[in-house]
């Protein structure tokens, strides 16, 4: 089965020189991002956040989509107008984060599997109406002596391949997310092996579930030594160690590639991104989907104020300028200056 519709909101959301934001933080998660600028986490202080972000004059020349959580799908500005609507009129196509978070897999130590699936068809529904076109399911990958196991990337590939199949029954783009977490002392080698491994589980999957390939996005981590490993990787390796990850695992006919930042600095991310985008035309369009390598300058330069809204503002525009650049292979880490 083709879904047309399905197709043009992918190649949208894959433009050249733009990136997807995730601004899909949980409510818990947000506040810790707002605790480094010492705001409680309150309703107020969530909204004016994402309306920073949401109404910086010129992203759109540099965003695709942005993926919102199910509080802010729903939230307005302080004018009144849905938060979907501000990002339609500006041409950035609305996104959901749609799962439920993650809970341990009973019987297997430090591994955990995502639930959310008893009431999508239903959520689906509403959110469409709320103005989303494309919607986000992340599953956690962890990296020890141990694991992952196997069964713990199965599990999730199968919870992955039935959000996908009911996201495109509902016309929203699937942004299917195996996160192999950057947390650890693992090396770049075993980043590498574990990455490769998790992205054929999955692909096989989603082909055993006729899921349509053409009509999703995949967003994965780079390949990278753990934050904890001695020696951090450099650019040329992330790039090289990436590629061949997806060369042996990711099939051709995927309509996108999303990178998340999954906790590495704004300018490392930005670096990575330029690095693997130089080593030329791939078999998919790839870009970015970063969260925290984009919020975080935004709140640094806010700090809650008023008077900093347009810094804070032109903050995001930059940052958002270095992806572009980096996405096309023509960034400038010298004039990279924030």
């Amino acid at each position: 089965m083709a879904h047309e519709d399905l197709y043009v909101t992918v190649k949208q959301l894959m433009q050249e020189g733009k990136g997807i934001l995730a601004a899909d933080e949980s409510i818990g998660t947000v506040g810790k991002r707002l605790d480094t600028v010492n705001l409680p986490n309150e309703p107020e202080n969530r909204q004016d956040f994402r309306e920073i972000l949401f109404t910086a004059p010129g992203i759109e020349e540099f965003l695709s989509g942005v993926i919102m959580y199910d509080s802010s799908i729903r939230n307005t500005t302080d004018d009144g107008i849905p938060f979907p609507d501000v990002l339609a009129a500006r041409g950035i196509i609305p996104g959901i984060k749609v799962d439920k978070g993650t809970r341990p897999l009973e019987g297997f130590s430090g591994e955990v599997v995502t639930q959310g699936l008893d009431d999508l068809a239903d959520r689906l529904k509403e959110y469409y109406a709320l103005g989303a076109r494309f919607t986000k399911w992340r599953a956690v990958i962890t990296i020890a002596e141990d694991i992952p196991t196997d069964a713990c990337i199965e599990m999730n590939a199968v919870m992955l391949a039935r959000y996908a199949q009911i996201a495109q029954g509902a016309h929203l783009v699937p942004i299917v997310e195996p996160e192999v977490i950057f947390a650890g002392d693992h090396t770049i080698q075993r980043a590498e092996e574990v990455s490769m491994r998790t992205l054929q589980i999955l692909f096989a999957t989603l082909r055993q579930y006729k899921v349509d390939l053409k009509g999703l996005i995949l967003k994965t981590s780079m390949v990278l030594a753990g934050d904890q490993y001695k020696e951090q990787s450099t650019p040329e390796q992330v790039a090289d160690a990436t590629l061949r990850a997806f060369h042996l695992s990711i099939p051709h006919d995927i309509g996108g590639v999303v990178f998340l930042s999954g906790g590495q600095t704004a300018k490392r991310a930005t670096e990575n991104l330029n690095a693997i985008a130089q080593k030329g035309e791939q078999p998919w369009p790839i870009s970015s989907s970063f969260s925290r390598a984009l919020e975080e300058p935004v709140l640094t330069a806010w700090q809650g104020k008023e008077e900093n809204i347009e810094l804070a503002q032109k903050a995001l525009l930059f940052r958002t300028r270095m992806n572009s650049f980096a996405q096309k292979g023509v960034y400038d880490k010298t004039k990279d200056v924030k």
